[in-house]
């Protein structure tokens, strides 16, 4: 995939602790072979490249001088074949709504829909094992607020995300 045509990804980024606290959940649940980026909360799965310079504007306006959004870790997914936290952020949501409004022609089916902010730590597994997990981690889970510290955008090129823009909340 060439750069100019790499889809952008957009999503939340978590405070220190609420990144290392998802990170190791999924390097303990997900497969190896398959764990090639950080643990992330996805508000736009496919944005073309082109709308990267207004993008960014948008983001900017967002965050500058804007207290972080209220979040909390609700509960567990059952993905099929993985394993989610289910994300609760009313203040995320509405800033999700209005750039899906403002990029409305473009979204893929994916992002179209209503967004079920969530945070996977396995995926691509037996739906055996992703049940086993899901009741594992269900035993012991209390409600936790996470931290949004900001937004960010990526370069998608088949593996790795490239890193494209960050902007942090004040």
């Amino acid at each position: 995939m060439s750069g100019s045509a790499a889809p952008i990804i957009v999503t939340a980024l978590f405070g220190r602790q609420d990144q290392a606290w998802f990170n190791a959940l999924r390097r303990e649940h997900y497969p190896p072979e398959r764990n090639v980026i950080d643990a992330h909360l996805t508000l736009f799965h496919h944005l073309p490249p082109s709308v990267s310079e207004e993008l960014k504007h948008r983001l900017t306006q967002e965050t500058r001088s804007v207290r972080a959004p209220r979040a909390k870790v609700t509960g567990l997914m059952h993905l099929g074949r993985g394993v989610a936290y289910r994300i609760e952020a009313p203040e995320l949501s509405t800033i999700r709504e209005g750039l899906a409004a403002a990029f409305s022609g473009l979204l893929i089916p994916q992002d179209a829909i209503r967004w079920r902010p969530h945070v996977t730590i396995q995926n691509k597994v037996t739906p055996s094992l992703a049940k086993f997990v899901l009741a594992q981690l269900s035993q012991g889970f209390v409600p936790r607020e996470l931290e949004i510290a900001g937004l960010a955008t990526w370069l998608y090129r088949g593996g790795p995300w490239e890193p494209l823009s960050r902007h942090m909340f004040a």
